[in-house]
């Protein structure tokens, strides 16, 4: 939404101050007051507006244009994403690879078996349900094998971390390209190489290192896999092509886009019917609903559940999920006002002043908001509202774009600690003190968040040159 007839007089130091009480107002309802992120973020995009100058009869069009068009895409792969991940989780998909990569492996490469199944699982599934999914397999592989669940649990934890963070379609980076105008399947080609070489170096090896040092016993908190699942699991051959489908149907509106900017494919050749069909294909929200029909055909009626069945399972799916996404509209909104109001633009303007190359600014801003308040989800997103102006207006190229959105996913994981909800969850499964869970899970992600800018920085670095 462009204001018509209204130009922003403030300079760009109350602009900067607007912007800087706006974040700590936001801190302070969240943390000192408890007031729900959705709500917090809502009133702080009011009060930013009428602050700011916005005209009031303007300011309930800019919220609601922010929140929509942030949603328009961004709860489509939400959704879809979550009922994927939880066919998949009911029907043992996630045992049944499992095992079958362990078997594959060897049992001495038993925690990159769990952590591999971890990254190709997390590929549709939100990390907590990811998690609680994987560790009844965690748990028996370590009683089987001994050892500390450390040496299981972290490559399988930090798999499931890097997906969420980086990878779309997890909210996160989604929502990163919303505001930054960046093509999601770009970010995919670029995201998915620097999580899995990110998990291997911070997630698996750091595993290795920290369960031979900390001995942990192997908790009895969950249960095994249904009974149902175990004694009729899906093949691994199905589950693998289930879990690849959209990434190769993305791939498809990539490549083909790649080719034709590179004139391989002629402009003749492109408004033809099966240059059409495929680039639809590959659309993001496209792809994954045909995943997730495949699935529901070939998972979801498993075990006599039939179709009734396997909707209740896709109902019980959305529900978790219903907060992420208000969240994340509810961030658009602010974006829409920073970015209306010219807070985005002074903001970028200051930080090109000191210096600060961009692709570092969204890290430092997201890290801090991370930091603070906890959420992965407010910093990112938050974050990438009062950027969104000046990259988009940075003539950016796509490469640099999705770059951009994995500096500001590493920035929002960095030091997870006892204002995150994540770590009270690994705390609490792992059966560890909060001493323990800040020498382990806390360093992870720290590791996590710098390794992930420093690949993000690097691949900004060579997009620039070309």
């Amino acid at each position: 939404m462009t204001l018509e007839n209204w130009e922003q007089t403030m300079s760009a130091g109350p602009l900067l101050a607007i912007a800087a009480g706006s974040v700590a107002v936001l801190l302070i309802l969240i943390i000192r007051f408890k007031i729900h992120a959705f709500l917090a973020l809502l009133l702080v995009s009011l009060a930013t507006a009428a602050v700011a100058g916005i005209p009031t009869g303007e300011i309930v069009g800019v919220l609601t244009d922010g929140f929509g068009s942030t949603l328009a895409s961004v709860a489509l792969l939400v959704g879809l994403g979550a009922m994927l991940g939880r066919i998949i989780e009911v029907s043992g998909g996630a045992k049944v690879l499992s095992d079958a990569l362990i078997r594959r492996f060897g049992e001495d490469r038993a925690p990159f078996a769990l952590g591999v199944a971890s990254l190709l699982f997390g590929f549709p599934i939100f990390f907590d349900a990811g998690l609680v999914v994987m560790l009844p397999v965690v748990f028996a592989v370590g009683r089987r094998l001994g050892g500390s669940v450390l040496l299981y649990g972290l490559p399988v934890a930090g798999a499931f971390s890097v997906m969420h963070i980086f990878v779309p379609p997890h909210p996160g980076p989604v929502a990163a390209a919303e505001f930054f105008g960046a093509n999601v399947g770009i970010i995919l080609l670029v995201a998915l190489p620097i999580a899995v070489i990110t998990w291997y170096v911070t997630s698996y090896l750091f595993g290795l290192w920290a369960g031979r040092r900390l001995q942990l016993p192997i908790p009895s908190l969950l249960g095994q896999a249904s009974e149902e699942a175990e004694q009729n699991p899906p093949r691994f051959s199905l589950v693998i092509a289930i879990l690849l489908m959209p990434m190769v149907l993305i791939f498809f509106n990539t490549g083909l886009d790649t080719l034709s900017t590179a004139e391989v494919v002629t402009q003749e050749q492109t408004e033809q019917t099966w240059y059409g069909l495929l680039t639809s294909l590959g659309e993001v929200p496209v792809a994954l609903a045909l995943t997730l029909v495949v699935a529901l055909v070939t998972l979801g009626t498993r075990g006599g559940r039939g179709l009734g069945g396997a909707q209740e399972v896709m109902d019980k799916a959305l529900a978790p999920v219903c907060a992420v996404i208000l969240i994340t509209g509810a961030g658009g909104m602010l974006g829409s006002v920073l970015r209306e109001s010219g807070i985005g633009e002074a903001l970028s303007d200051s930080l090109d002043g000191v210096g600060i190359p961009m692709i570092a600014a969204g890290f430092i801003i997201a890290g801090v908001l991370r930091i603070a308040q906890g959420s992965a989800t407010v910093a990112l997103t938050a974050t990438a509202g009062l950027l969104s102006a000046g990259v988009m207006d940075a003539g950016f190229n796509e490469v640099q774009l999705a770059a951009m959105v994995v500096s500001v996913a590493a920035g929002s994981v960095i030091a997870s600690h006892v204002n995150d909800s994540g770590f009270w969850l690994m705390q609490r499964f792992f059966d560890m003190t909060v001493k323990q869970t800040l020498k382990t899970w806390t360093v992870l992600q720290t590791l996590i968040g710098v390794m992930g800018f420093g690949a993000a920085a690097a691949v900004f670095g060579l997009a620039s040159a070309f």
